[in-house]
């Protein structure tokens, strides 16, 4: 069997059976929920809502405030507490709304639509926009804008990523296990909504379960096809899964849908699911909950702004003290300090590593290996790239392409000197990016 890749990638230590055989875990929040007004790539939403409001379980407290935007509601029923500016797990504070948890749960009346095959493209867009929708693999970008390309007709695949390369994740394969068919009625509807496209599960080799279990689903499906891709980092990432189940190349000016692709992920078009054939609002996310400090590491279905303190006491708090808390996984996450923050739209993970996992080697010189540039999925040379960077030398780092670097982390994963490359890469194209809005 084929198994589509892309030149570079590493191998790195998964971890993922510590969490991967266990059953995702619904957990209801206790405390104050949290709900940032910028849980999304583009403009915040706008709080449409007062301090001294009751709210309801699905009631929209925020509307979208632009066209790239995306709405918010409330997942508990309660008062709304206050509107304040709130930590991030970036660090960052930003505008939030929070209310406090009543603990009855009390719902809005979900309307459910008539049958997706009966909607418009139109219609089924508007459902998704409505339901706040946005990426939820790290992006956040508006699902509704991501599917309203200029030109729909020249779509040809969406393509589900179910591949999770992302080390001890597993939030998206414990979905895949437990909830094949709402995917599946995901990636449907998404399909449905450009006349040319064919959809594609694309799966890493390394569930074979997965493989097996989609392609019986599928087998009747005249426009649903199973890719088992390479298992390898960043496999996942949305130019190397392009390429790896098309053959098609994008660079850091286009979108996915300017090669013909629309790439959503597996929590993300679960949601679609729902917004379009129940009318339900996003509301909730698979967490995963893992690291070698954590008691009773596993997958969690939690509702969007539940405390992370509130996760980690769930799941048994730490067995020794951690060294090193991420938002995320080790590869493309980042460290946080402060547990006191929400669950978002875009949270997929919270990993806690000990001192005997984290490595704390001093970066030297250069000792020009080239691994960087073996395993560089973007066919860079990273250790010029950080050079440019050392010197501040702007112009040579787009001479030398550095915008198309994806921060995927495998140069800093591969260099035996210990150089912090994609760091150096990554606050370069931050400067870049910044300059280019102004």
């Amino acid at each position: 069997m084929a198994r589509g890749t892309f030149a570079g990638g590493i191998h790195p230590y998964e971890g993922k059976e510590l969490s991967k055989d266990k059953p995702i875990k619904s957990v209801l929040p206790k405390g104050d929920l949290v709900y940032p007004l910028s849980q999304h790539i583009g403009a915040p939403a706008k709080a449409i809502v007062a301090v001294g409001d009751h709210v309801l379980t699905g009631q929209k407290i925020a509307e979208a405030g632009g066209f790239v935007s995306a709405n918010i509601f409330s997942t508990v029923s309660g008062t709304v507490k206050a509107i304040e500016k709130r930590r991030l797990t970036t660090g960052a504070m930003c505008d939030s709304i929070i209310v406090e948890n009543d603990g009855k749960y009390e719902e809005v009346e979900f309307k459910p639509l008539k049958p997706y095959e009966e909607m418009t493209p139109e219609d089924k867009i508007a459902a998704v926009r409505e339901a706040g929708v946005v990426g939820m693999g790290g992006a956040g970008f508006p699902t509704a804008v991501k599917f309203a390309p200029k030109e729909p007709d020249k779509i040809d695949y969406v393509i589900a990523n179910c591949s999770e390369c992302e080390p001890y994740l597993t939030s998206d394969y414990r979905r895949m296990v437990e909830e094949p068919e709402l995917l599946l009625e995901g990636l449907k509807i998404a399909v449905s909504i450009f006349p040319n496209a064919r959809g594609i599960l694309a799966i890493e080799d390394n569930k074979p379960d997965c493989i097996a279990k989609y392609k019986e689903l599928t087998k009747d499906e005249d426009k649903i096809s199973v890719k088992a891709v390479k298992t390898k980092y960043p496999e996942g990432a949305e130019r190397m899964l392009i390429y790896a189940c098309t053959g098609r190349e994008i660079n850091s000016s286009m979108l996915p849908a300017d090669a013909g692709c629309i790439v959503d992920n597996v929590d993300t078009l679960c949601a679609v699911a729902r917004a379009v054939k129940e009318g339900r609002p996003l509301m909730e996310r698979i967490v995963t909950i893992t690291g070698d400090c954590i008691a009773d590491p596993r997958n969690y279905k939690v509702r969007i702004g539940t405390n992370y303190k509130e996760l980690i006491e769930d799941a048994g708090g730490f067995v020794t003290e951690p060294a090193k808390i991420i938002s995320g996984g080790p590869m493309m996450g980042f460290a946080i300090f402060d547990l006191d923050v929400p669950t978002t739209k875009t949270a997929s993970a919270i990993t806690a590593f000990s001192k005997d996992a984290v490595s704390e080697m001093e970066p030297s010189a250069c000792i020009n290996c080239a691994r960087c540039v073996e395993v560089c999925p973007e066919r860079l040379v990273p250790k010029n790239l950080a050079d440019a960077v050392e010197h501040n030398n702007e112009q040579a780092f787009l001479d030398m392409y550095g915008m198309e670097c994806c921060e995927c982390g495998c140069c800093s994963y591969i260099c035996p000197a210990r150089r912090q490359l994609t760091q150096l890469i990554k606050g370069m194209r931050k400067i870049q990016l910044g300059k280019r809005k102004k």
